[in-house]
């Protein structure tokens, strides 16, 4: 039932990719609000969030937040498509473009199953501003996407076509690896991404489990290798993976028993993420 909900999904995302995927084109290069003009990336990532992870440590629920519906998510969702640049560094907030949730309505269903957010904080928007998960996503990463996303139907449109082609949950079963706490390799876990997909993932852990994976692909939408190191001074080392890691299950809360917001903070959780790949 879940793989033919996801092949419907997917089919619908290759629709509306057909719809834009007239606005191809090229760009000139973009500034950030109040900054110097930052050149164009090298090559996209893919982040995908593990909720058994992620969810474990939720307190209190909310509607917006993912990790409260009654049924536990038992895939990866989607953490954003990055444009970052082969020295370890990225661009962000290129464009004062701001977030319209009318443009993306034809994938909001299939944005809520996949793309959901997995906190109750608003996240910051670019420009003093707090929105949705999604508005953060767009106006920091989307709009340095150029010239190979030129709007923001088209950013959300090419991250999903993505991660249903190239699905994460389905290629780790396949090879074996089951999404149900036990340990394995970290070796196999990269071993049987890179076979399947063609590139080696960056892998990114809390206290032993996946908290992210991420698939790396070039300007024309083909795999690559992500970087196998990450030179921001800022990373920190908490988030290595150990020789054996795990993909939890979690109980969820139910939204009726809700109390309050939960505290983490999403603006710190990015900067902090220590990438691991083959």
């Amino acid at each position: 039932m879940a793989a033919a909900m996801a092949r419907k999904a997917a089919v619908c995302v290759l629709v509306v990719l057909a719809l834009v995927a007239a606005g191809l084109g090229s760009v000139s290069a973009r500034a950030p609000l109040g900054g110097k003009p930052q050149r164009e990336f090298d090559y996209f990532a893919l982040s995908l969030q593990w909720p058994g992870t992620i969810c474990a440590n939720t307190r209190h629920c909310c509607a917006r937040n993912g990790c409260c519906r009654s049924e536990p998510l038992q895939w990866f969702t989607i953490h954003g498509l990055w444009p970052d640049y082969d020295d370890g560094t990225w661009p962000s907030c290129c464009r004062h473009t701001e977030f319209e949730m009318d443009k993306i309505l034809p994938l909001k269903e299939t944005l809520d199953k996949y793309w959901p957010s997995l906190y109750c904080s608003s996240p910051s928007t670019c420009f003093s501003g707090k929105g949705p998960f999604w508005a953060h996503e767009w106006e920091k990463h989307g709009t340095c996407s150029a010239p190979v996303v030129q709007d923001e139907l088209q950013y959300f449109t090419i991250a999903l076509d993505l991660y249903f082609k190239y699905n994460v949950t389905e290629m780790l079963s396949s090879g074996g690896i089951q999404t149900n706490g036990k340990e394995y390799a970290l070796s196999d876990v990269i071993d049987t991404i890179k076979h399947a997909f063609g590139g080696a993932p960056e892998i990114v852990c809390k206290r032993g489990s996946v908290e992210e994976l991420r698939l790396c692909f070039d300007k024309k939408l083909k795999p690559r290798d992500c970087l196998t190191t990450l030179t921001n001074e800022n990373v920190s080392r908490r988030k290595h993976c150990p020789r054996k890691i795990t993909l939890p299950t979690y109980d969820p809360l139910v939204l009726a028993n809700s109390t309050g917001e939960i505290m983490t903070q999403f603006d710190d959780f990015e900067v902090s993420a220590a990438l691991y790949t083959a």
